[in-house]
């Protein structure tokens, strides 16, 4: 393995945009030998909610995930914030959803 002739890897980074503009700058493969195995561990805090949908909904669902190349999930997942973020604005003007539809 050869030797780095760069620089240190910082100790610490104090925010993740400085270890972001440090590896955009910086190639690994320089720095292999003064990388080392980490252990890590952490808990993903996230939930599923059950919601039924028709079998056409459903169908529609799995055909756009299937074009975009990705999951039925973050399909609906998308979908839902965009709708969702649609309301609070309809909200905010008072404006019902319905009619601003039209």
């Amino acid at each position: 393995m050869r030797k780095s002739k760069n620089n240190p890897i910082p100790k610490r980074f104090h925010t993740l945009e400085q270890a972001g503009e440090f590896w955009d700058t910086h190639d690994l493969a320089d720095y292999w030998d003064q990388t080392e195995e980490a252990a890590i561990s952490f808990q993903l805090k996230r939930r599923r909610h059950l919601v039924s949908i028709t079998p056409a909904v459903a169908r529609g669902l799995r055909a756009s995930a299937k074009s975009k190349g990705v999951s039925a999930e973050t399909v609906a997942n998308k979908w839902l914030r965009e709708m969702l973020a649609k309301e609070r604005t309809f909200r905010k003007r008072k404006i019902p959803p319905q009619r601003a539809a039209r």
